[in-house]
């Protein structure tokens, strides 16, 4: 990967995502995060369950309207943020300050005819963080990119010594049919299920079966080592964004079996884990690792190093870093397009 050649920037974001701006505040930039007295999805400051890089500031309304000249972009992730970055800062996205939005999840409603909020504007680039996502909304006159998913490497921590299926899914029983809640007792009927995530404590009110069992939410380095304990990864989840759980399973060096759905689809190659619509398919594929350790693990060791690969830090900052330049460098606004096409969608690299 070059090396960056772009100066730091100061940059406006709101923690909203946890494991996207952990990947994210990994680069040069001082990130300028609100804070509000009472805290809230408007001004919760610094998340107390990460450790995140000293540039990474807490700031008040107040102080950044005093450092509003500082501010070279905002990284919007809410349509809300559009409003409240004029009132606190006193400057417009997309028009005296550059500005970029990250789309974070699949379109809701009438798909694939649902409007993004941003699509009757052109000032400001819409940022999808997979390929699919780019697909599925409509996003009208907004220029758009993508730039896949970074996630900070847990490391090989693969034991699989639990002949168990790990799933990490939060708020499963609000989410229903969304996160695939209604298929867990089918697959538990294959092999035991152990379900961690936020709201997973809720778990017994959606699934009564014998083989599921909470595992509740758990700080990520101990969650990351209960995942790798078990046999196998299972993703049941019909209809988000690409789940970085998956992402993270595959470089702990698990197995999977998902759904062939959305970008899991073409995210996840053939030799590390069984991906399908069949759930026969998917429920062979978690007996058979069940069953095979030593197939398991070597399914396993294929997907870390594609997950490395397509979604290591270093690709993901470097994909930042290059945007950033253009949206500053180039106005409020703006984006290199030759660049961008120059760039073109991120593809599947080899590892090593």
């Amino acid at each position: 990967m070059p090396a960056a050649t772009s100066v730091p920037r100061t940059v406006l974001h709101w923690h909203v995502h946890g494991s996207w701006s952990t990947a994210f505040v990994q680069g040069r930039h001082t990130c300028l995060l609100p804070v509000l007295p009472e805290g809230g999805p408007w001004g919760g400051g610094r998340p107390a369950a990460w450790d995140w890089p000293e540039r990474v500031q807490e700031a008040t309304p107040e102080q950044l309207r005093e450092r509003a000249d500082e501010i070279d972009a905002v990284v919007l992730q809410r349509p809300e943020e559009i409003e409240l970055t004029e009132r606190w800062t006193g400057r417009r996205p997309g028009v005296d300050l550059p500005a970029v939005f990250v789309e974070h999840n699949t379109p809701k409603g009438d798909v694939p005819t649902t409007r993004h909020p941003l699509a009757d504007r052109d000032d400001i680039p819409v940022v999808h963080v997979t390929h699919f996502n780019a697909l599925a909304w409509d996003t009208g006159r907004a220029p758009t990119r993508v730039i896949e998913h970074g996630v900070l490497d847990p490391g090989d921590r693969y034991t699989g010594e639990i002949g168990r299926a790990a799933v990490v899914v939060n708020e499963p029983v609000r989410r229903g049919r969304v996160t695939g809640t209604d298929l867990l007792a089918g697959f538990a009927d294959t092999v035991g299920l152990d379900v961690f995530g936020i709201g997973s404590e809720r778990l017994g009110e959606a699934v009564t079966h014998p083989d599921v069992a909470i595992g509740g939410d758990l700080p990520q380095g101990r969650l990351h080592t209960e995942m790798a304990r078990r046999r196998v990864y299972l993703h049941p989840v019909r209809w988000t964004s690409l789940g970085l759980s998956l992402i993270e399973a595959m470089m702990l060096g698990m197995p999977v079996v998902a759904l062939a759905t959305t970008e899991v689809a073409v995210d996840v190659p053939a030799d590390a884990g069984v991906v399908a619509t069949d759930l026969r398919v998917l429920n062979e594929g978690l007996r058979t690792y069940r069953d095979d350790p030593d197939l398991a693990r070597a399914a396993g060791a294929a997907g870390r190093a594609s997950a490395l690969a397509r979604h290591g830090v270093d690709r993901f900052l470097h994909d930042w870093e290059r945007l950033l330049t253009e949206i500053v460098e180039g106005g409020p606004g703006g984006v290199d397009a030759d660049a961008a096409l120059a760039r073109g969608p991120g593809r599947l690299q080899p590892a090593g």
